[in-house]
């Protein structure tokens, strides 16, 4: 009775609730025990379950699917469902009780021990090219910031580097710098090696003279970068034209198709010389037969140097007009003087070798030569105005017109004056009245003369200037031997240091005008020697003869005295004429 009084009152509502909880404790239990033990801020691998424009849903074993944006996988665009992929836990749960993750975060934690496995493995990973940067691009390897320099990108060289920014392509890490975590990476390193294997098997069967047909890749100052489809072969400049080419795309563009000819090649060094130019005949040989020496012809100055002028006269035929046949003119000048690049030409053949296929011209043969009719426009005794040309120490050098030149020399300057040099006399580039005095034709030389214009006044001064006679003059200069002293008529004297001795014994000085004594006055040598002493002297001698009454032989003391001091004047005057004849005959 008690037992059925017991069940009637047991509450059943109350052990069935828990009952039921115990179940979903022991359920809950083993579907945690189905979940992956995951936490917060750790990396952990996950599946694709789906893909969308947005968005990429990966499953990591937890109790809901955590959502990773669309842009993170951009450097795997071949990404589909069931794709293993890494990603990095940043929230359990966040605001909307959804799972967050990021490959992004997951591949910048393991990347840099990624990227420097690539390079030590030799392995070949995918990349996406981010943006231009100077001298090459950004990529993303690996979640790794990477650069890739412009001449990497591919094997040849790379225009417009905007058409490669988005796109996603294979790479090789070529160079990794620890301390700055730099990362340098190369497309084209993965395509060398294939076409190293077609350079060999095409260089195999090249032939000199082989002609091909290549594509325009490149183009240098010095010359052009042909494909001959794999390999490149470079026709050098000189090589493009029979004629001078001053710039390589005035004869080719880039992408532009041509044939050329195989002038040498290097197995070794896979160097290939190719030649454009000789495709077409030689212009030598297509020169006019019928041209020969003494010919006019014309053409265009094509290059200048100091010694002449290259003029083409065809294309690939040039001859040389020297500076020496561009003017009849003697004076040593530069061919810059006469004409520059560009100018269009007229000249007269000198030389014509077809063989050596060479050509000589000239500018000068154009005009009449002076010298051929120079006896009668410069005959001797006639009067010009010449311009000065240039000094040396025996006269002045003039031209009288282009080509025909002549020499003054410095003893035909002045009548008068002594000139040293001809600068003390007249300036270069200055005009100056001639005489001419000589011609030699064979030579082409004609000595000259400027005193000649007037008449010689030394004639008219051997009677003014007689011995004894005492005339007055200023001191010019002073010099060990004696002073060169002024006169009147525009002449110059000379008196040597014991004639320039003054009664007061007070020494003379430079620009002083003292009387003298000429004691030798000689026309041919244009010579006046003078003496200050001899107008002083003399007359106290005079004067002091009478006061002395002395014997005959003592009287005649003072006589003998003065013929001695005659004799050693003459003797000194003597030397200083020898010496003198000597400075007025410069050879001429």
């Amino acid at each position: 009775m008690e037992e059925n009084k017991s069940l009637q009152n047991f509450d059943w509502d109350a052990y069935e609730a828990q009952a039921q909880g115990k179940q979903n404790e022991e359920l809950l239990k083993k579907y945690d025990d189905t979940l992956n033990a995951i936490k917060d801020q750790e990396v952990v691998e996950g599946t694709v379950m789906s893909i969308n424009k947005r968005e990429v849903v990966v499953n990591v074993g937890y109790k809901s699917d955590g959502i990773v944006p669309a842009s993170e996988f951009r450097y795997n665009p071949d990404l589909k469902v069931g794709d293993k992929v890494e990603v990095f836990i940043k929230n359990l749960e966040d605001t909307k009780g959804q799972l967050e993750l990021s490959h992004k975060e997951a591949r910048a934690s393991r990347s840099w021990d990624r990227v420097n496995e690539a390079l030590q493995n030799d392995e070949i990973v995918k990349g996406y090219i981010k943006c231009k940067t100077k001298g090459g691009m950004i990529v993303d390897v690996l979640g790794t910031e990477a650069f890739l320099p412009g001449s990497q990108i591919d094997v040849k060289p790379i225009r417009d580097y905007d058409v490669f920014v988005g796109k996603t392509m294979e790479f090789k890490v070529v160079k990794i710098n620890q301390e700055y975590r730099n990362v340098v990476v190369s497309h084209k390193a993965l395509i060398e090696a294939e076409l190293e294997a077609q350079k060999r098997e095409i260089v195999s069967h090249l032939e000199k003279g082989q002609v091909l047909e290549g594509t325009v890749k490149n183009i240098t100052n010095y010359g052009v970068f042909i494909d001959l489809g794999g390999v490149d072969g470079l026709i050098h400049i000189t090589d493009l034209s029979w004629g001078r080419v001053s710039d390589p795309k005035e004869i080719v563009q880039l992408d532009q198709k041509i044939n050329v000819v195989i002038l040498d090649f290097d197995e070794e060094k896979k160097r290939i010389a190719l030649g454009l130019k000789q495709l077409t005949p030689h212009p030598w040989d297509a020169l006019d037969a019928n041209l020969k020496v003494g010919d006019h012809i014309k053409g265009k100055v094509v290059v200048m140097a100091d010694y002449g002028a290259f003029v083409e006269v065809a294309p690939g035929v040039e001859g040389l007009i020297h500076v020496s046949e561009m003017s009849w003119s003697q004076h040593l000048r530069s061919a810059n003087d006469f004409l520059k690049v560009g100018d269009e030409v007229e000249a007269v053949i000198l030389t014509l070798d077809r063989e050596d296929r060479k050509m000589s011209l000239g500018l000068k043969q154009l005009k009449p030569d002076p010298w051929a009719n120079v006896e009668e426009k410069y005959a001797v005794g006639t009067k010009h105005t010449a311009k000065v040309r240039n000094f040396t120490n025996f006269g002045v050098f003039v031209e009288l017109e282009e080509g025909v030149d002549g020499l003054i020399h410095i003893s035909d300057l002045s009548w008068t004056k002594k000139i040293k040099h001809p600068n003390e006399f007249t300036q270069i580039g200055a005009d100056i009245e001639v005489v001419v005095l000589e011609i030699d034709k064979e030579n082409r030389r004609l000595s000259l003369g400027h005193k000649q214009l007037e008449e010689n006044p030394w004639n008219a001064l051997e009677e003014r200037y007689a011995v004894d006679t005492v005339v007055s003059g200023k001191i010019l200069d002073i010099n060990d031997k004696g002073a060169i002293v002024s006169l009147e008529d525009g002449v110059e004297g000379f008196c040597t240091t014991r004639h320039l001795a003054t009664e007061d014994k007070a020494p003379v000085q430079k620009g002083e005008t003292l009387d003298f004594k000429v004691i030798e006055f000689n026309k041919d040598a244009k010579r006046i020697l003078l003496s200050h002493l001899r107008t002083w002297e003399a007359p106290r001698e005079v004067e002091e003869k009478p006061a002395k009454k002395a014997p005959k032989k003592e009287a005649q003391a003072p006589q003998q005295q003065l013929e001695k001091t005659t004799l050693g004047d003459l003797s000194v005057l003597a030397d200083l004429k020898a010496s003198m004849d000597a400075e007025t005959k410069p050879a001429k």
